[in-house]
């Protein structure tokens, strides 16, 4: 899936949730100040992990990928001095054995191909070097949008939220890593948390358009928009509240 939103819109989505977990999906990496070799953002986005990795290893030793204009122009200007490209998983355009850790946060349930995608990250890291990948815990109801999903799901029993999607349930990116050939994969939990000042902080970015939510929410009338939004507002705490969001993560070795 590429996102064509603006990346201010994503920022407001799902951003902040992205930052808080740079941080401890490059310690999963490995990735660690002084640490040596290049290493690949896969679905860079307007840049969260690829600010991490810089503040640990310097802009020279990052590359990214992203296949959004809009993000690919957000990012060049958020993160200068790290070679970014407009391209997609499933065809990365590097050479074989390029990177010490290739690391796809938040992408891989986005990928039109998880198999190849995570195949591709295998073929450019190094033998011996990591790849890593996380997936929100949408099945398990512990994502950052799984408010929203349960209520658009007790107002049309129909609705196609994101549970499904690869990498989703546990166990998605185990598989997904040894299916590549990687050895000693391990998966776990990353678990985030950010703070809404009010119920309208948390609902508008909704309205934005980004991702398979903000896609449903365009698509209902003005009636049905205000049921979900209720029922949202019903299932939520009062105001201020924080909302912990946890990944799965899993982490495999290149033979």
């Amino acid at each position: 899936m590429a996102f064509t939103v603006a990346a201010e819109a994503y920022d407001r989505f799902m951003g902040r949730f992205s930052a808080e977990l740079a941080a401890p999906f490059a310690d999963l990496a490995g990735v660690v100040p002084g640490s040596s070799g290049r290493v690949l953002d896969v679905g860079a986005g307007p840049g969260a992990l690829s600010l991490e990795l810089v503040l640990r290893l310097g802009a020279e030793q990052v590359s990214a990928l992203e296949p959004s204009a809009s993000f690919v122009a957000a990012f060049r200007d958020r993160v200068p001095g790290v070679e970014v490209r407009q391209a997609s998983a499933e065809s990365l355009p590097y050479g074989d054995s390029e990177f010490v850790a290739t690391l796809a946060q938040l992408v891989v349930h986005f990928m039109a191909d998880p198999e190849l995608g995570v195949a591709e990250m295998a073929r450019v890291t190094v033998p011996g070097g990591v790849v890593v990948a996380s997936v929100w815990d949408h099945a398990g109801g512990r994502g950052p949008l799984s408010v929203f999903w349960q209520a658009a799901s007790d107002v049309d029993p129909e609705v196609i939220d994101e549970s499904q999607l690869t990498g989703a349930s546990r166990g998605d990116l185990h598989r997904l890593l040894v299916g590549a050939g990687l050895l000693d994969v391990s998966e776990g939990e990353l678990t985030v948390s950010r703070r809404y000042e009010s119920f309208d902080e948390w609902w508008e970015p909704y309205t934005l358009g980004v991702g398979p939510a903000g896609d449903l929410v365009a698509g209902l009338d003005e009636v049905e928009r205000w049921r979900v939004r209720q029922r949202c507002l019903e299932l939520l705490p009062t105001a201020p509240f924080d909302v912990e969001a946890v990944a799965w993560a899993a982490r495999g070795r290149v033979p």
